[in-house]
């Protein structure tokens, strides 16, 4: 029997061991699937405290319960680990490891690097290995592959290789990983029927693809085309302020079109780790070919400007109150990068901030899922949002609208309210002003 049909064989009756090398927001859901699918599953991650706290029945992660992660290690269906030796154990190895972007907006490999290295030196023949991390096309093929082979494993023979892409979106209550199509593209044919028959046995739905560049591509598409799509929606909001026009009411009113039209809504700039990085890696792979992403650019351009509208806002909003921003208390209602998640990766909130307080602003901030954090050396901690708070800031900038917070209390309490998300428009209005990031109008108490 062929090392191809041992593998399948042995993905197909379940003794297969699992490794999932990365136990973050892609990895430890991932684990959890294959786990829950019967396969015995090893997690790698070269953090100690995630390991012990896992090993513990405690997750670090928001979509994933405590409760399950007990569970499974105690039905000794998952275990974590930082031993790399431990590599050496198993015959399917997803790679869900960070891919961030240097301070020049070039890809930061040095993650899928040193998980390629730790797997080249602990693989053996029969195994199969592949690559979820976002990452410019080619990296499977001229990074991984490469790597492997130096282990004197040839891929597609010894050793079986492929890319799919993550889709993870966290916080979401109907998309999760098991019921998320999952793309499969393989160095060769059999690369891909392995990987496609390893992911089937846990997810719902398995879409192959001809090649692993054709699978890193479909994911840099899916967020260049979201990036894009907000820096549009972005400037048609600096637009509408400018003409005194609502951005809201106009986009409510053209998602009323059945056809042609999706809809997109402006805020205080993009975060987590896909849209604010992902299309950065097709641009930065087409400068190698002398090709400039101009549509990538510019939706980059705008999208990480947007802060400094919000901040400008504030600044007007303050003036016509007879105050200026050095001096002001600011209260920042929100900080993970999007709603009711705790994740503040790129988060828009931090340069809001950094903004605010380089003008001498003395800022506070409450989130019910960021207690605290740290930037620049400097710890922050979130507030009570008690009356006496919001009363006594000279302006609220709602930067992410969780649904736990009380908006219309802010607005009877507030001041000023400078509201990127939206948040307010169907409330009564309190004694301040509210100032919409997308209108030049704002609103007062008869």
């Amino acid at each position: 029997m062929s090392l191809k049909d041992q593998l399948l064989a042995k993905i197909d009756n379940r003794t297969a061991c699992i490794g999932v090398v990365g136990l973050g927001y892609v990895g430890l859901p991932l684990a959890l699937e294959f786990a829950r699918a019967g396969f015995k599953v090893i997690g790698y991650d070269v953090s100690d405290s995630v390991v012990k706290a896992l090993m513990s029945g405690k997750s670090h992660i928001q979509d994933v319960p405590s409760a399950e992660v007990a569970r499974l290690v105690k039905a000794r269906k998952f275990e974590a680990t930082a031993d790399e030796s431990r590599m050496q154990e198993m015959d399917a190895i997803s790679i869900a490891v960070p891919t961030p972007l240097a301070k020049t907006r070039d890809p930061d490999m040095g993650y899928v690097i040193a998980a390629a290295d730790a797997i080249g030196r602990n693989c053996r023949p029969g195994v199969v290995v592949i690559l979820e991390s976002t990452t410019y096309p080619g990296t499977t093929r001229e990074l991984m592959q490469p790597k492997l082979e130096a282990a004197g494993l040839k891929v597609g023979e010894d050793v079986f290789l492929a890319f799919s892409p993550e889709r993870v979106d966290p916080g979401n209550p109907v998309w999760n990983t098991k019921n998320t199509p999952k793309i499969v593209g393989g160095i060769t044919p059999a690369c891909t029927e392995i990987a496609s028959a390893l992911y089937a046995t846990c997810l719902d739905t398995i879409v192959p693809v001809s090649s692993p560049e054709t699978a890193e591509l479909v994911k840099l598409l899916e967020n260049t085309f979201r990036s894009v799509n907000i820096g549009l929606v972005n400037e048609m909001a600096i637009v509408c302020d400018k003409l005194g026009v609502n951005i809201w009411e106009v986009i409510d009113a053209a998602a009323t079109k059945p056809f042609g039209f999706m809809k997109f809504t402006p805020g205080p700039g993009i975060g987590g780790h896909c849209i604010p990085l992902d299309p950065h890696y097709l641009a930065w792979k087409m400068r190698t070919l002398n090709y400039k992403t101009r549509f990538i650019d510019l939706a980059s351009e705008i999208n990480s400007e947007m802060p400094a509208v919000v901040v400008r806002k504030v600044t007007e909003a303050l003036n016509e109150e007879r105050k200026a921003v050095n001096g002001s208390r600011i209260l920042v209602l929100g900080v993970a990068y999007k709603k009711d998640i705790d994740d503040m990766r790129e988060s828009p909130a931090l340069d809001v901030i950094r903004l605010l307080e380089t003008q001498g602003a003395k800022v506070h901030y409450h989130d019910p899922y960021v207690p605290k954090f740290r930037e620049d050396g400097h710890e922050h901690v979130s507030v009570a949002l008690t009356d006496k708070e919001i009363k006594s800031a000279d302006a609220v900038v709602i930067v992410t609208d969780h649904s736990s917070v009380d908006y219309q209390r802010v607005v009877d309490l507030a001041r000023v309210v400078v509201d990127t998300r939206n948040a307010t428009a169907k409330l009564t209005k309190g004694k301040g002003r509210i100032v919409s990031l997308a209108s030049a109008a704002s609103y007062a108490t008869a």
